[in-house]
């Protein structure tokens, strides 16, 4: 056991890129040597840290299940592009209205035909909000993975559908996205992370979200991991001048659920939207760390994550604002809502500023809350049990988040799915 904290081995890249190969080798030595989280570790506060161990976790094996994961892989009607992935194995890659030159491919793909490309932007930022550890850990193990390429100009009026289905008692993944959206082009994406089964899992994913100068990413994930699962979720994205990013996590499952989404605004004008939906139940933690690095002037970032928790459920979330010496005349707002459905529930909300220009527009704020009894009442006059008004009454809460997504057919593959959650 090469550490006390995991049952993993490192057995080399799967990619016969020796540049792959020796950034896996450092990226194990370094997971070696960085230390398991601590409760003294700022990032992890309030955190449960026994949540988070990875002790009874191993590599998962080749599915036996794959005619049952593609069968339930039917998400969205329309869509240009579909991969499958079954515990870190491509199923399935269905491409049918794609310009010749936008790559949607494996990162093995990738990695044997485009490695000077791939290069250029896979992991180009390391984890700065606690989970460094588990970062080299992901880039250690894994072995495939989406790679989407636009050049400039280009613009998909489909979604591209992304799904990472894990099964097997203690079964360890390491799904990996990146997307890179060149000069002006325009793509919409939903990822998807399911469990096939309700059993313990190990889910520890990545994302790299590139948008070029003009260009305009939406990007949505949900994830449905088993009640048993262990999650760790991390994100980079950076944003040129005039660019726009828009990402919306929908969190529906998972026993500890830790995400990382770190903002970069590198040009004029940028644009950051940062969005969240937690419906949390049982004994649920789900814990949230952003960073919304203001570098360039003129750029704009916004946040709003809604949580609704039930019985022990808790949340936690802690944001940092910052502005660079140069970014003058920013305008970032972070807003995190609780609704509190339960006495037993706990929220924990710690939004953070740190601002170094003159000429900024910066708030932020957390606010907790139980439901609105004049709504509750209203409805209950109108014939509507008490247990279905609250859930309508959540529904609404959720709604405003998803208002914030504006390609429509993601906005509604979201809706069908948190009804479907909720009712």
């Amino acid at each position: 056991m090469p550490t006390s904290t995991s049952n993993f081995n490192f057995h080399g890249s799967v990619s016969k890129s020796k540049w792959f190969q020796e950034l896996q080798a450092q990226a194990w030595n370094s997971f070696l040597k960085l230390p398991q989280p601590s409760r003294s570790d700022e990032m992890w506060r309030f955190a449960n840290l026994k949540k988070a161990s990875l002790e009874k976790f191993v590599e998962a094996s080749k599915t036996s299940e794959v005619a049952e994961i593609l069968r339930r892989s039917q998400g969205m009607n329309d869509v240009a592009a579909k991969f499958v992935f079954a515990n870190d194995q491509l199923l399935h890659l269905e491409v049918e209205d794609l310009p010749q030159e936008v790559l949607c491919i494996s990162i093995e793909e990738a990695l044997a035909k485009h490695e000077e490309l791939f290069r250029q932007y896979f992991m180009q930022y390391e984890a700065r909000l606690g989970s460094q550890k588990f970062a080299m850990l992901h880039q250690a193990q894994l072995r495939t993975g989406a790679f989407l390429y636009l050049p400039p100009g280009v613009v998909l009026n489909k979604p591209i559908e992304i799904w990472h289905w894990v099964e097997g008692v203690h079964s360890a993944i390491f799904p990996h996205t990146l997307i890179v959206v060149g000069e002006h082009s325009h793509v919409s994406v939903l990822e998807r992370f399911v469990s096939l089964r309700q059993e313990p899992t190990l889910a520890c994913a990545m994302n790299d979200l590139v948008v070029a100068e003009g260009g305009c990413l939406n990007y949505a994930s949900v994830q449905e991991w088993s009640s048993q699962t262990t999650a760790f979720h991390m994100n980079n994205t950076s944003v040129s001048q005039k660019g726009r990013a828009t990402s919306l996590q929908l969190h529906l499952g998972g026993h500890f659920v830790r995400t990382e989404s770190d903002s970069r605004l590198l040009g004029k004008e940028a644009q950051s939207i940062m969005l969240s939906i937690n419906p949390a139940v049982g004994e649920q933690e789900i814990d949230q760390r952003t960073f919304q690095d203001h570098i360039a002037p003129h750029a704009t970032s916004d946040l709003l994550y809604h949580n609704a928790l039930s019985d022990h459920a808790r949340t936690i979330f802690s944001g940092l604002i910052k502005v660079e010496k140069e970014a003058h005349q920013t305008d970032a707002y972070q807003k995190v809502r609780n609704l509190m459905l339960s006495d037993d529930a706990e929220a924990n909300s710690m939004p953070g500023l740190e601002i170094l220009a003159d000429d900024v527009r910066c708030t932020h704020g957390a606010t907790s809350g139980e439901l609105n009894k004049e709504e509750l009442f209203y409805m209950m006059a109108r014939g509507i049990p008490p247990k279905e008004g609250s859930k309508l009454i959540v529904r609404g809460f959720f709604q405003t988040v998803l208002d914030r997504l504006e390609e429509p057919h993601l906005r509604h593959c979201l809706e069908e799915l948190l009804e479907n959650h909720l009712f």
